[in-house]
């Protein structure tokens, strides 16, 4: 009889990449398994025999990316038509705020530790008049004001893995966007039980697709409220209608223009084997290693940021930048975070104690 041990071991023999590192990096890139390089190479070999034209490759990439958007939607617990396919999470961001049309008077909130692939987007609202405000990460929903229309907010900070008070943030008046860069795939998330307006989140990075594609989970009850930002062929009800085309009314109106045909493949081949696998024995193996991870920090004297029970340990380490190289050196991949001297660990379905103890025995006493 197979065991959850047994699909999770079945799971991690899919990555090479991990007979040979301690690959701690998901919440940069997560690794690759032989099913998408399978499924990559075969799209190619399609294509390369059969060329890119006609009607038989367009019928077939819509099917593809028809299953991606199914797909994502499952893991969000949302249905298909309130997603769209994006090239990543700061593409998700930006297409909502064009399609909000904020501007002199407005203001948006958001925390004093996003990624800085979500303050690009919201600097650019400055020069359309738009406020942008910060305010601490775990008491966002105290600095909402009466000009607030929009809360900007991770999931899960990328910074410590602790999750933002979401529960206060939905409850109050402005609409809520929730970056998901470190929440889907990382952690179970159902965008309706969060109470959310929109869900931007990352393909390559706990799901394990490739750069360049992610999603944007758009709630019903908003969507009238939106003008789509910029629609092409795909995100037209009827693109032979000509100058008198309308976008659709679902959320594929705020797909991106294109994705190649590759990439969905690989994409929809994580999905799938993720699935096959089970996403709550994933979950409970990663979030499992990285509360093992804290103790053992912690019992080596490091101190480890307050964090949730989630995927993502930080902890301060003298020299940090240096010690990635070090650790690299030792066969251990984590990353350091800009401006300060922390070190970051990922732990997904597909990690070991092997990597953990591998991890702790190449830092520095």
């Amino acid at each position: 009889m197979t065991t959850g041990n047994d699909t999770l071991a079945e799971l991690r023999a899919q990555f090479p990449v991990v007979q040979r590192l301690a690959y701690l990096n998901a919440g940069t890139n997560g690794p690759i398994a032989t099913a998408a390089a399978d499924a990559v190479a075969a799209q190619q070999q399609r294509e390369t025999e059969e060329g890119r034209g006609g009607m038989p490759f367009f019928l077939a990439y819509q099917e593809q990316a028809d299953r991606l958007r199914a797909g994502y939607a499952a893991y969000l617990h949302a249905t298909p038509e309130e997603v769209a396919l994006t090239t990543s999470t700061t593409d998700g961001v930006s297409r909502i705020l064009l399609a909000l049309n904020l501007g002199a008077g407005d203001e948006i909130l958001t925390s004093d530790e996003e990624h800085p692939g979500v303050y690009g987007p919201l600097v650019a609202q400055r020069a359309r008049g738009v406020s942008v405000r910060t305010a601490p990460f775990a008491s966002l929903a105290e600095a909402i004001a009466p000009a607030t229309k929009l809360v900007v907010a991770s999931h899960v900070s990328w910074r410590s893995g602790a999750y933002a008070p979401i529960a206060a943030l939905a409850a109050a008046e402005p609409l809520l966007l929730l970056d998901g860069a470190q929440g889907v795939g990382a952690v179970p998330t159902d965008v309706h039980a969060l109470g959310a307006d929109f869900y931007a989140g990352a393909g390559q990075k706990w799901l394990c697709g490739p750069t360049g594609t992610g999603m944007l989970w758009i709630h019903p009850r908003v969507r009238e409220r939106l003008a789509v930002p910029s629609p092409g062929y795909l995100n037209l009800a009827d693109a032979g209608a000509g100058l008198d085309a309308v976008p659709r009314e679902d959320a594929q109106a705020f797909d991106t223009p294109s994705l190649s045909s590759t990439g969905i493949v690989h994409a929809v081949a994580m999905l799938d084997l993720f699935a096959a696998s089970g996403w709550d024995a994933i979950h409970a193996r990663a979030h499992d290693l990285a509360e093992l991870a804290v103790a053992q920090l912690r019992e080596r004297g490091r101190e480890v940021l307050a964090r949730d029970r989630t995927t993502l340990v930080t902890w301060r380490e003298a020299g940090a930048p240096e010690q990635t190289e070090k650790l690299l050196e030792a066969g251990v991949v984590v990353r350091h975070l800009p401006d300060e001297d922390v070190l970051r660990a990922s732990f997904g379905g597909w990690s070991s104690e092997q990597d953990l103890e591998r991890l702790l025995d190449a830092l520095p006493a």
